[in-house]
């Protein structure tokens, strides 16, 4: 049984792997000046705007000159296509490439640094992250100084199901959240929606989705705009939206569980805690937390633990490090598998 499970497990981190296609067309992302902005759009609807290597090496460079040039007041990074900001990272080709180390290493390397790069931006740097914003399109919202949200957005980190860890930074910014609320989303893939995405304190404004493009016009339109010009105009259509205004956060009723519960430094002892407390919601937490990998359960508590009392610089080389070691086991039972199929 333990066997079939490391099995099945590998099979579904393999189907995460190759969650889009992997293209190399420019298409992929639009990198455009529009009035004082340079404006990133995330060009693969289909796929629900994946991140792959190819996108990260255009925009990384682009960052910089944007960052360097004295006619571009601000970035703004969007997703096309209205259902996803960016749903996570595409890395079909390491599981399939045959220098899959390599690629492995290219990858995350080259996104953390991308992820390092927004959150030490000169310039207001601006996510719209409206719609599915997973994994990848974390790391390139997150870190940023402005992340907007909408009635329609979905954040999550499900990592833990699928063998994996929280990664883009989230050592970093997942324990700096209220409380313990942090290490719940990591570890249980809760998934928040909407205002509840800036109640968490992950998105910093709440703006009404028919309103996004009149807001993003507005903003193209200032006139050589300072930090705090972008922050009145990101204010005011914040405090002009009504949706959902009047309901409190999703998860204010159970805060003090979530802090009394997930304070442990063990797994051992959160599971405990959560059966001892025994309440429908922690028995329910105890049956999400069953069906995810018990390896990457205690991988990420550590992750976040260290995380809490390092810099971003300093969790992402640690989160490089801990890629590469998953990496290394998920290709291992790739070529496992792949000599049973053919011994069979």
């Amino acid at each position: 049984m333990e066997r079939f499970n490391a099995f099945k497990r590998t099979n579904i981190i393999l189907q995460h792997l190759r969650m889009s296609k992997h293209t190399d067309v420019a298409g992929d992302v639009l990198l455009e000046r529009k009035g004082c902005a340079g404006v990133i759009t995330l060009n693969r609807p289909r796929f629900l705007n994946a991140l792959n290597l190819n996108m990260i090496r255009q925009i990384y460079p682009q960052l910089k000159r944007w960052e360097q040039d004295p006619e571009t007041f601000l970035i703004i990074i969007k997703g096309a296509g209205g259902k996803a900001f960016c749903a996570g990272g595409d890395v079909r080709a390491i599981s399939e490439a045959k220098k899959a180390k390599q690629m492995s290493e290219d990858f995350f390397r080259e996104e953390y640094m991308l992820n390092n790069a927004v959150a030490s931006c000169q310039k207001p740097y601006v996510a719209l992250i409206h719609g599915i914003t997973m994994g990848g399109g974390v790391g390139l919202s997150v870190h940023g100084q402005f992340r907007v949200t909408t009635e329609k957005s979905l954040f999550a980190m499900p990592e833990t199901a699928i063998g994996l860890f929280p990664d883009v930074g989230g050592g970093y910014f997942l324990p700096r959240l209220q409380g313990k609320l942090g290490y719940f989303l990591g570890l249980t893939g809760f998934r928040l929606k909407g205002r509840d995405v800036y109640r968490a304190g992950i998105a910093t404004h709440f703006v009404d989705s028919e309103k996004l493009s009149m807001l993003e016009e507005d903003l193209l339109a200032l006139k050589s705009p300072s930090k705090e010009n972008i922050a009145d105009v990101l204010e005011t259509y914040h405090t002009e939206s009504k949706i959902d205004k009047d309901k409190s956060f999703i998860l204010e009723e159970h805060m003090d569980k979530i802090n009394s519960c997930f304070s442990a430094n063990t797994m051992e002892q959160i599971i405990e805690n959560l059966r001892k407390d025994g309440s429908s919601f922690a028995l329910e937490q105890l049956k999400v937390i069953s069906k995810m990998s018990p390896t990457s359960l205690k991988i990420t508590l550590r992750q976040l633990i260290e995380g809490s009392s390092k810099t971003l610089q300093e969790v992402l080389t640690m989160e490089y490090r801990l890629s590469q070691a998953c990496m290394v086991r998920i290709l291992w039972h790739r070529e496992v598998t792949f000599l049973r199929s053919c011994s069979c």
